[in-house]
Parts: C-alpha cells; sequence; structure tokens
C-alpha cells in the first residue's frame, strides 16, 4: 500500500513557476514509476510526466521544455517543476504511484493559472 499526498499547487500569474511535490510512503518506492497527471474542467484526466523507477522521463506533448519531473528516493518524494506557466495549464495536479497491478493516486492539488 502507498499513500501519496501533493503539495505546492496555487495561484500564478502567467509565465511564472511553481514545483510540486509528492509525498510517498509505503515500502518499495524506489520500485515505482510515479507520475504526474491533471485534469481540467470538462476534460479528460491526461498525463503530465512520468519518471520510472530507473529515472527515464516521459512528458506530455503539452508540457515539453517546460515542465521537469523528478524524484528523490532518499526522502520518497517526487517533484514536478513547472516553468513558463500559461493559462491552459490550470488544473487539479494529481500523482501517480503504479508498479504492475498496483496503482495509486493523491488527492490532487490545483494550479491556477491567471493575471
Amino acid at each position: 500500500q502507498v499513500q501519496l499526498v501533493e503539495s505546492g499547487g496555487g495561484l500564478v500569474q502567467p509565465g511564472g513557476s511553481l514545483r510540486l511535490s509528492c509525498a510517498a510512503s509505503g515500502s518499495m518506492f524506489v520500485r515505482y514509476y510515479m507520475g504526474w497527471y491533471r485534469q481540467a474542467p470538462g476534460k479528460q484526466r491526461e498525463l503530465v510526466a512520468l519518471i520510472t523507477s530507473g529515472g527515464g522521463t516521459n512528458y506530455g506533448e503539452s508540457v515539453k521544455g517546460r515542465f521537469t519531473i523528478s524524484r528523490d528516493n532518499a526522502k520518497t518524494t517526487v517533484y514536478l517543476q513547472m516553468d513558463s506557466l500559461k493559462p491552459e495549464d490550470t488544473a487539479v495536479y494529481y500523482c501517480n504511484a503504479n508498479r504492475f497491478r498496483a496503482d495509486y493516486w493523491g488527492q490532487g492539488t490545483q494550479v491556477t493559472v491567471s493575471s
């Protein structure tokens, strides 16, 4: 069992930056693929970024070059650095931990990009 707690969301102006954190509790964090997803009102949840247990990364097309995912296995935490934020990045951001059939989600954190 893995519990995930996101933090770091908030209101930011276009062009600004935020860093989201996802603290994980439970065993074998290092073996999990960790991801960030987001869901805007009226839209489906979409992948933002993924980091494998080996440190490989993958990004959604709309955030490539602006967002960076990283993980600290010693702190069992995954981060999402978001730069050059746009109003269309406004959404609830969810942390995900996945390994084979095990799939866990956090409660989400709101990110609002507005002037």
